[in-house]
């Protein structure tokens, strides 16, 4: 196939699509497909840029409000290049903003393009952190009671208690996020994810395992726990830098909490009306109470992500996962088209 990889964006998240990208385009080339690099906020890119991108890494911080800025006043739309015209399928290796949360996938839709992923309604469903957990709450999966600000420091005392989570509601990778211990520092917390998102989201804290599991073609894979040694929560670094956390996968669980973990994760996946895969994230607490936190639409896809490694476990390459995700892509959109799918430019 010829595949156009696309990542980058003009999110807070542009430095860990980038390691995104640079890991499928490696895994597709080794599948023995033809691949192109695109990143949204530049185009199509050249054989020297995309050589500099396979060496580029996560840095320890999400890029500046104005590193943003510059990269979005300069940015190019997706066009018909002469290379673009005959692409099978757009690879998302996409997070946050519009590449994750529905906007792309629309767009995409009405071109008649085929792409990794979910659609445009489910990816937004995902992003959005309320929605998808009155929609967990619909379909009997447990989540953490929450309020949405502005919310008094009394309202979060009565109906949360301390410490919380306070959260841009539509962000990944933790950032904006802070775990808050006393009612003074709520408000700077607020503060804070607010510079991320217009909507933040105020939620009691669940002490306790940090679990992951991911989705495949409507199946859940291994179970993983992620035990941060930076810190008490799983943050930025955590995620991102050597050290900054161990993973374990399969995690050592009953078989029984095994199981709870994958079904939830599975209906969690199907509440969303999620299509081909998915990461679902949750913590279990000193009870063993399974509690669900959020559902990754595009998860990472970086040599430490945590899908790559719950897909390992379960006996999936790397680059036999990123050639499935593909090939399901096509399967939908022929299926839907009734003829041999091409990305139309």
């Amino acid at each position: 196939m010829k595949i156009a990889v696309i990542f980058g964006g003009e999110s807070a998240e542009r430095d860990v699509s980038i390691a995104s990208g640079a890991q499928v385009l490696r895994a597709l080339k080794e599948r023995g497909h033809e691949v192109l690099a695109i990143d949204t906020a530049k185009g199509l890119l050249t054989p020297a840029e995309e050589r500099l991108l396979l060496e580029s890494k996560v840095k320890p911080v999400p890029p500046r409000t104005d590193e943003l800025a510059l990269i979005r006043s300069g940015a190019s739309e997706l066009t018909s290049g002469s290379g673009l015209a005959d692409v099978d399928l757009y690879f998302l290796a996409l997070h946050g903003g519009i590449g994750e949360d529905g906007t792309l996938q629309a767009i995409l839709d009405v071109a008649g393009i085929a792409y990794t992923g979910s659609g445009s309604k489910p990816s937004a469903y995902a992003m959005d952190k309320d929605v998808s957990k009155r929609l967990f709450r619909s379909v009997g999966i447990p989540t953490a009671d929450w309020l949405m600000a502005p919310c008094p420091v009394q309202e979060v005392s009565a109906k949360l208690g301390f410490p919380v989570v306070v959260k841009p509601n539509k962000q990944g990778s933790t950032i904006g996020l802070s775990l808050v211990h006393e009612a003074h520092e709520l408000e700077a917390a607020i503060a804070l994810a607010r510079t991320c998102d217009d909507e933040v989201m105020v939620e009691a804290y669940i002490p306790g395992r940090e679990l992951t599991v991911g989705i495949l073609e409507d199946r859940a894979l291994a179970v993983g726990e992620i035990l941060p040694l930076r810190g008490e929560i799983f943050d930025y670094q955590s995620k991102y830098q050597q050290g900054g956390a161990q993973e374990i996968f399969p995690a050592r669980l009953t078989e029984q909490q095994t199981l709870t973990v994958q079904e939830f994760g599975l209906r969690a996946h199907r509440a969303l009306k999620l299509q081909d895969y998915s990461r679902v994230d949750f913590r279990m607490d000193a009870q063993g109470r399974i509690w669900c936190l959020e559902v990754n639409s595009l998860p990472g896809l970086t040599s430490a992500s945590l899908l790559p490694q719950s897909a390992a476990a379960t006996g999936i390459s790397f680059p036999q996962l990123c050639e499935r995700i593909c090939q399901l892509a096509i399967e939908r959109k022929r299926a839907k088209s009734g003829k041999p799918s091409k990305a139309a430019p």
